[in-house]
């Protein structure tokens, strides 16, 4: 592996480690605004039953509701933790291009269909989130069809090497 995948290694996973935990600051936030609970706090409601206090409601509400209400820092999660995948999947499948390709393929359905969860949210945050989503999943499915284009017209990889 080379220093400058490294590098990339490195600042993407401080990247994602700060904006987690910046989104996890900005979602505590959801333990004063009670009247959200019923409409954000959706995990904790499923483990606890109803909320009913502040110590009913799990951390992994704080996420959903910093995406819903303030989604710079979700986004910059989605964002580096997306780089990281693609990442990690070109460091393991370098020497095999159709199985990065087929990799591509996979990351872009399941953002497409994560979108899809998303659609039909009422809040700017998470409509941001879904745009965000769509356009990466159709991005990644657009470079696979690319590649496997290239592969079955014999296209050279890099043409100005000899």
């Amino acid at each position: 592996m080379s220093f400058w995948v490294v590098i990339q290694l490195v600042l993407a996973s401080i990247l994602l480690l700060f904006s987690t935990g910046a989104t996890w600051y900005e979602g505590s936030a959801l333990l004063e605004h009670s009247w959200e609970w019923k409409h954000t706090a959706i995990f904790s409601g499923i483990v606890n039953g109803q909320v009913e206090n502040t110590s009913n409601i799990l951390p992994i509400d704080y996420f959903l509701y910093t995406a819903k209400f303030a989604p710079l820092f979700p986004l910059l999660m989605l964002l580096s933790g997306t780089y990281l995948i693609i990442l990690m999947g070109y460091i393991l499948l370098k020497s095999n291009y159709t199985g990065f390709t087929y990799y591509l393929t996979s990351i872009g359905v399941l953002f497409l269909v994560l979108s899809g969860f998303v659609s039909y949210s009422p809040t700017s945050g998470l409509k941001i989130i879904f745009a965000s989503l769509l356009f990466i999943g159709i991005l990644f499915l657009v470079i696979a069809l690319v590649r496997l284009y290239r592969v079955k017209l014999r296209i050279p990889l890099n043409p100005l090497r000899r």
